[in-house]
């Protein structure tokens, strides 16, 4: 596949990835409350992740072996992964999948920030006022009061825990992506951390214990789909990137605003206009901090 997407084309596509991204995190939850672990769903994902990349390695004959150097940062993006992915999906088994995507998306902020605190790049006034508004809408679509803070965290603490700690994994492998691995086909590296994480969570979680499969059809529905959604995600995602200019892709930005939709469809989740407010602006706050990048 070759050539550029007219720019409307490829901002629609990427809304539909995102979508799918979202409706992963759908599925996810559905597993979760029909009986399916944390550790199940992540390994699932992950091992049919990196079958489906390997394959496509394959078909596109890019070859599987890795630098010397770059064997042990893989190994430690791999191991990230692994964190962030388990992380994400316990916030999402806690508390409302959209809000535990929206916090994640402070993951970008961290990025910059780590760049700043070793040296990568030079700290930027401009970048300040787009974190500060992510902050505001973030605190807006969860709910946070000061005359409540301490109810509200009993609520929610635990789930914005994990998908924070999720959002820092993260950061943490855009840094190594940024670095050590920069210089490796995004297909092969994206492999590889998949393949690791499958590894990791599939032994662990195995000797533990904890890969617990759901009870009924419906979690069993939603164990599979979680897959097909990544799956077809990041196949359209490979396809379509080198085919749109990057200012583009902050339409992957809708992923949160989409889940908000679907959980409320599919879930009956509600939030107040406020909270939806605070997520238009927790997403775009990110969007601008993307575009000023660039």
């Amino acid at each position: 596949m070759s050539g550029k997407l007219p720019p409307r084309l490829g901002i629609v596509i990427l809304v539909v990835v995102a979508s799918c991204f979202a409706a992963n995190h759908l599925s996810a939850r559905i597993a979760f409350n029909h009986g399916a672990s944390v550790a199940a769903a992540v390994a699932v994902r992950a091992s049919a992740t990196a079958l489906f990349l390997v394959l496509l390695l394959r078909i596109k004959n890019i070859p599987i072996g890795l630098p010397a150097g770059a064997r042990g940062w893989a190994l430690l993006a791999g191991v990230l992964i692994a964190v962030q992915s388990y992380c994400l999906y316990s916030a999402v088994a806690l508390i409302p999948p959209a809000l535990a995507l929206l916090v994640f998306q402070t993951s970008p902020m961290l990025y910059v920030l780590m760049t700043w605190a070793f040296g990568k790049q030079p700290p930027r006034a401009s970048a300040l006022p787009a974190m500060l508004l992510a902050l505001v809408g973030l605190a807006l679509a969860l709910d946070i009061r000061t005359d409540q803070l301490a109810a509200r965290w009993d609520e929610i603490g635990a789930g914005v825990s994990w998908a924070f700690a999720s959002g820092v994994s993260m950061a943490l492998v855009y840094f190594i992506n940024a670095g050590p691995l920069a210089g490796l086909d995004a297909r092969l590296r994206t492999f590889v951390m998949t393949a690791v994480t499958a590894a990791i969570v599939v032994v662990v979680a195995g000797v533990a214990g904890a890969l617990r499969l759901p009870g009924d059809g419906a979690g069993a529905a939603g164990l599979v789909s979680l897959t097909i959604f990544y799956c077809v995600a990041m196949i359209s995602l490979f396809a379509v990137l080198p085919r749109v200019p990057p200012a583009s892709t902050a339409a992957l930005n809708f992923e949160p605003i989409a889940l908000l939709g679907l959980s409320f469809v599919v879930l009956d989740q509600r939030v107040s206009a406020l909270q939806l407010a605070g997520a238009f602006l927790t997403v775009g706050a990110i969007a601008w901090l993307g575009a000023l990048k660039r």
